[in-house]
């Protein structure tokens, strides 16, 4: 399989799909899939182009909306993560990865498919150490805040990246490793880019949980983009590194580690073996003229016949199916499970057993991905838009994704939006298409479905009942005198942390009747589920 592999697309599809047919005319070959390392900009209207982070003076559509609509056809299947330049609010309808447009396919948070047998993985956005143990707690119409946090990498995502076992061909990220350049030609790289230099000494150019992904999947090749340059590495791995935290998250205790550390010494170190698993790391540039911005690899798959083939990762399925009570949307910060966790003991390694990975299939007897693409707000319309810069827009509202609705329900997991709306105290919305949306804005009252030369409404506006069972209470320590609530304070340090011994269960709308099994809220713990006041 001929991979083309993307840095920074920045909303230049065009350019990009034109280089790949120059190569394709060029060298007389075909290329089969398209990645893009972020910075995609799937603006599909100038209300999208409102929640993109970054000077209104460089707010452009581009040519993206033009996929969006149909005008033009993606000529190759072309898979994609998000970077610190997006659509915030399109890529949040998808947070476990679908269809941004016709053949061009967007990962989620983090997400694994299979192309025609080859292993393709990655996680979005960049990383912000002082959002990395916050929920997803961010909708649309976004603040100046919750604009750039949104895009802020989550341990949720790296926690759960790191319960695949078995081989992962292809990993891709927007950030860059932490210490990858040491495994490259640093000295070319500081020459390009001298004011790197600070960021090295100081410890901040990179990602440390890109780095201890790296070291716990060992993938065969790792591309990023971000930093705008192309840099090349080869990063050797020992045998004994992989799965050596067993899922464990990065907010793992300081006793585990020495724990860990003890481990190491006892155990003894087996000979070196002349066959060393390697990743090759590379970083490109931004889609400009006379810039690194696309390479072509050639990765060994299963045979093509006609277009490459889309399938979900049974293994990834089984992990989301698992670790769907860990999803958090508040913003104060959380911590996963982890080897240890006081006196109190919890599954911490995620990585599906064969009970489970069977119970996937049977819920997903075919893997391929449906391509169920359609749109749900009306594309970007240059002809009567075309002095849309000195336009005042506003935001777009919250809009839920029926690929989405779709893929929740046949998994049996919540849509992280759709709890931030229901924990904020807000209606979910209908779920529709273009032309229902378009009906919305025209009109501020309830939507009606459109009826008209169909006989049967386009969308039935139901209230999908939300998959929150929470698994059984853990006892609490001997001391505790109130055996069903601990309290914590709202902000706590890591080390003060304790584990709650039963996790409030989130109020359904009032349409839909609670369970008698399920017991009332503590009234501290309300507030938590309720708008705030402004």
């Amino acid at each position: 399989m001929k991979v083309a592999v993307e840095g920074c697309a920045h909303g230049e599809l065009e350019r990009i799909y034109d280089t790949i047919a120059g190569i394709e005319k060029d060298s007389g070959t075909k290329i089969d899939l398209l990645l893009c390392c972020g910075d995609f900009q799937s603006t599909r209207n100038l209300e999208d182009l409102q929640t993109m982070a970054v000077p209104k003076k460089y707010l452009d559509m581009c040519s993206f909306y033009k996929y969006y609509s149909g005008e033009l056809v993606a000529p190759v299947l072309t898979i994609f993560i998000g970077g610190n330049h997006e659509a915030s609010n399109y890529l949040q309808e998808l947070p476990y990865g679908g269809w941004v447009a016709p053949n061009i396919y967007y990962l989620g948070y983090a997400g694994v498919v299979n192309v025609n047998g080859v292993r393709v993985a990655g996680i979005s956005g960049i990383f912000k150490g002082h959002d990395f143990l916050r929920g997803h707690h961010e909708y649309p119409p976004y603040t100046d805040s919750t604009c750039r946090s949104v895009y802020h990498v989550r341990q949720l995502e790296v926690f759960r990246l790191k319960q695949l076992s078995g081989k992962v061909d292809i990993f891709l990220s927007h950030d860059w490793p932490s210490g990858i350049y040491e495994y490259g030609n640093k000295a070319q790289l500081l020459r390009k880019k001298p004011f790197f230099a600070a960021d090295m000494e100081s410890g901040k150019l990179g990602s440390q949980p890109l780095e201890e992904l790296l070291k716990a999947i060992q993938p065969a090749y790792w591309f990023a983009a971000h930093l705008h340059c192309k840099f090349a590495a080869l990063v050797p791995h020992n045998h004994n590194q992989k799965r050596a935290d067993d899922g464990s998250s990065s907010s793992s205790s300081s006793s585990e580690d020495e724990d860990e550390e003890k481990e190491e010494k006892t155990t003894p170190t087996p000979p070196p073996t002349k066959h060393v698993p390697v990743t090759k790391f590379l970083a490109l540039d931004k889609c400009l003229p006379r810039r690194a911005f696309l390479q072509v690899v050639e990765i060994p798959s299963d045979p093509i016949e006609g277009k490459p083939r889309l399938d979900y990762d049974a293994e990834w399925l089984a992990i989301l199916h698992s670790t769907n009570h860990l999803i958090s949307v508040k913003e104060n910060y959380y911590y996963l499970p982890g080897k240890k966790a006081g006196e109190l003991t919890e599954r911490f390694n995620f990585t599906p057993t064969e009970e489970e990975l069977e119970a996937v299939t049977t819920k997903f007897q075919k893997l391929q991905v449906p391509e169920n693409f359609e749109r749900t707000v009306p594309a970007f319309d240059p002809a009567e838009q075309s002095n849309y810069k000195h336009m005042v827009v506003g935001q777009p509202k919250v809009h839920l994704n029926p690929q989405s609705n779709s893929f929740c329900a046949a998994l049996g997991i919540d849509d992280p939006l759709c709890l931030v709306l229901l924990a904020n105290g807000k209606d979910l919305p209908a779920v529709g298409c273009a032309e229902t949306v378009a009906d919305e804005a025209n009109d501020s009252s309830k939507v009606e479905p459109l009826e008209e030369d169909i006989g049967e409404p386009l969308v039935t506006p139901t209230k999908r009942k939300l998959n929150l069972s929470l698994p059984a209470p853990i006892a609490a320590p001997a001391d505790i005198t109130d055996k069903n609530v601990i309290d914590l304070p709202e902000e706590v340090e890591p080390e003060e942390i304790i584990a709650e011994t039963e996790a409030p269960t989130v109020e359904e709308q009032a349409s839909v009747p609670a369970s008698p099994n399920i017991k009332k809220l503590k009234r501290r713990n309300q507030n938590i589920y309720q708008a705030q006041d402004d």
